[in-house]
């Protein structure tokens, strides 16, 4: 079996990314473009989660814009999103500030991460969460004092929730019509316990994906963590389906 490497990429303001404005999905999608022209790749297969999924999806329906060559998406493969315009999820808002706050403690308040999950408990019950957010958290060095701080750019964030919780293509749910399409192999993975993929933004996702083979996994939001191996199988299957 052949085999092709794999690239995990921070995008804009996330991991060790440039901290830069705007955080829209367009800037986004450019940035996951620049990359793929700059390294010449071709038939590349993208996954994306969450926010990830929408960057993925904004790319694909971008590609004639942009005048890509042909064959240089191959699969598209979406985690738990619809593209889909409304307000962005509760939860997320809850997140910043809460991580916010944390940021604003005094000097030496925050020392381990079991201190910044002790304020976190307040705003999320579920501790898998509130360790994923903490893999964002800098500890102050016993040889550096300095504050507990996230390396995401937190005042970026809050100031972009609108933008997050839009879509750059909009689908005419009255007359079932979409101003452009990714006629590809489009894989769509929902968890069952998750509201982000559902029967009212459904139509959207077929109308710009026709080829989209929606699976479901006994999972809440974070599909790929809760089920990892199923959410293995089913991509690797989708990816050797030719």
């Amino acid at each position: 079996m052949p085999t092709h490497p794999i690239y995990a990429l921070d995008l804009r303001n996330h991991g060790t990314s440039p901290h830069a404005t705007p955080m829209t999905y367009e800037a986004m999608a450019g940035d996951v473009h620049a990359f793929i022209q700059e390294r010449g790749m071709k038939d590349v297969s993208l996954l994306g989660h969450s926010m990830g999924g929408k960057v993925a999806m904004s790319y694909a329906l971008s590609l004639e814009k942009w005048n890509v060559s042909p064959g240089t998406l191959g699969k598209l493969i979406i985690a738990d999103i619809a593209p889909s315009i409304g307000n962005l999820s509760p939860e997320f808002i809850r997140y910043i500030g809460a991580m916010q706050k944390i940021e604003a403690l005094p000097f030496g308040k925050i020392k381990t991460r079991t201190d910044a999950d002790h304020i976190l408990q307040a705003y999320e019950s579920d501790v898998s969460v509130r360790q994923f957010l903490l893999t964002n958290l800098r500890l102050p060095h016993a040889h550096e004092p300095s504050k507990a701080k996230f390396i995401v750019p937190l005042s970026i964030l809050s100031k972009s929730m609108e933008a997050l919780g839009s879509f750059p293509y909009e689908f005419n749910a009255a007359d079932n019509i979409v101003p452009v399409t990714f006629d590809g192999p489009t894989l769509a993975i929902k968890g069952t316990k998750s509201p982000y993929i559902n029967h009212k933004n459904i139509p959207a996702l077929r109308a710009f994906f026709p080829n989209v083979q929606l699976e479901e996994l006994d999972a809440n939001h974070w599909v790929h963590a809760e089920k990892p191996h199923e959410f293995k199988k089913l991509v690797v299957d989708f990816l050797n389906d030719n």
